[in-house]
């Protein structure tokens, strides 16, 4: 997705907001970063192996290989334009609301640990794959 398809997706968007929904956008098919790096060395005018060479350096502590907008409990709602969904989620449920507050009264922590352990508690299928925190995945 270019940068004016997606201002032009969040004004849209805006327009159509009626207070407190979560907007998820089409963004297309998946770009492979690979692929994205040698385009942008053939745009430069550069000779892949000749001028510059791609590393492959793997995943750093908490990087993923990609992303997800929304959980498995989660779905999504069309709108009038085919690229603008509104996501469904699950809501949260009253016995939620002391985790919360147990979480923020814990933000000035310094143990990190037990901060994305509330976290998880909160967010259960949040997995935290390749970094320290992996440990407290389910």
């Amino acid at each position: 997705m270019t940068i004016p398809e997606a201002c032009q997706l969040v004004l849209e968007a805006g327009v159509m907001g009626t207070g407190g929904e979560i907007f998820v956008f089409d963004m297309g098919e998946s770009v492979k970063i690979v692929d994205l790096a040698k385009n942008m060395i053939r745009l430069s005018g550069l000779t892949l192996g000749k001028d510059i060479e791609i590393v492959f350096t793997g995943l750093r502590p908490g990087e993923k290989l990609y992303e997800e907008l929304l959980s498995n409990e989660e779905s999504t709602l069309p709108t009038h334009h085919p690229k603008i969904l509104i996501a469904k989620d699950r809501g949260v449920e009253d016995s939620n609301f002391g985790a919360i507050q147990r979480l923020v009264d814990s933000i000035g922590s310094s143990d990190n640990m037990e901060l994305v352990e509330q976290m998880k508690m909160l967010v259960p299928e949040f997995i935290s794959n390749n970094s320290e925190f992996s440990k407290l995945d389910k």
